[in-house]
């Protein structure tokens, strides 16, 4: 942690920075959902819009998770049990996807 006034005004700059981020990467985030001129697929909503708009959520997660939640400073073992979390997590995004595919619950 921080044990001068220096490092704490570091800290301070960097927790602004952040937020500044997170507020100008929102914007972008409705820009893309709002506004034809960011439209980047075919009118409407479409997949690659879906990727952009899920791209800047990952990537804003990503600054709260290391800035503010201070992973950024963690030993590796938090990163081996994030990993497996993040792992876990899109196995069952796989299962409710194959459960939507199932061709037995087409016959129902």
């Amino acid at each position: 942690m921080a044990n001068s006034p220096e490092e704490i005004e570091k800290h301070r700059k960097a927790y602004w920075a952040v937020g500044i981020a997170l507020f100008v990467f929102t914007g972008v985030t409705v820009a893309v959902a709002r506004f034809e001129f960011f439209d980047f697929g075919e009118p409407g909503v479409s997949a690659i819009d879906v990727a952009v708009g899920l791209a800047i959520a990952v990537f804003k997660s990503t600054l709260v998770a290391l800035i503010f939640m201070h992973l950024n400073h963690e030993k590796g073992l938090i990163y081996k049990i994030l990993l497996f979390t993040c792992y876990f997590a899109f196995g069952m995004v796989l299962l409710m996807l194959y459960s939507l595919w199932n061709p037995i619950h087409a016959a129902f």
